[in-house]
């Protein structure tokens, strides 16, 4: 069964990881929102993969990412690397409902008037987010921070192994490089 959207009530994250964990829930929300893409497409001739529709995305973030005073390469990345887990879960629900049709969804969702203006919203909470994390991400112990709080936001939304596996194809680009922490030759 595709994991639950409600978070969990639970106590505060452990503090290595809380500075990320409000990224890592926006992470979690983006991809269980893939089970309701995935079910506004399975049948129809509408494909997993839209160069066209993650373009006009990456290009409104990079444009949002400037106003903001991020950088729009790193913002393209990180929405880039959120694409791809969004698809590697739809990939894994068509899987899942081939080899299960009694799994498969009873209700289409509307892409267009439903689907789309949730992933819109979480847009805005991202760029936000990446914005208010910016020192975080920036610091060498990002990553294992990060991992930390990608942890803590599958145990609070419940996310199942492909959920899981999308979680962790949603991280790569949400630190800084590291080359950026390199410390300068002398």
């Amino acid at each position: 069964m595709p994991a639950v959207a409600q978070p969990r009530p639970a106590a505060a994250p452990p503090s290595a990881a809380y500075g990320l964990t409000p990224l890592t829930d926006l992470f979690a929300e983006r991809l269980l929102i893939a089970d309701k893409v995935a079910a506004a497409k399975y049948g129809t001739d509408r494909p997993i993969d839209d160069p066209a529709r993650e373009r006009k995305i990456l290009d409104d973030a990079a444009a949002r990412a400037v106003g903001l005073g991020l950088d729009p390469d790193a913002v393209v990345a990180v929405f880039g690397d959120q694409i791809e887990a969004n698809k590697l879960v739809q990939r894994g629900l068509y899987t899942r409902w081939d080899a299960h049709p009694e799994e498969r969804p009873t209700q289409r969702p509307d892409l267009d008037k439903e689907v789309r203006p949730a992933l819109d919203r979480i847009t805005t909470q991202l760029l936000n987010t990446l914005v208010a994390t910016e020192g975080v991400r920036s610091s060498p112990s990002c990553e294992p921070r990060l991992h930390g709080a990608a942890a803590w936001s599958a145990y609070g939304h419940e996310l199942d192994v492909l959920h899981l596996r999308g979680m962790k194809r949603a991280l790569p680009s949400a630190c800084a490089r590291a080359n950026d922490h390199a410390l300068p030759q002398r």
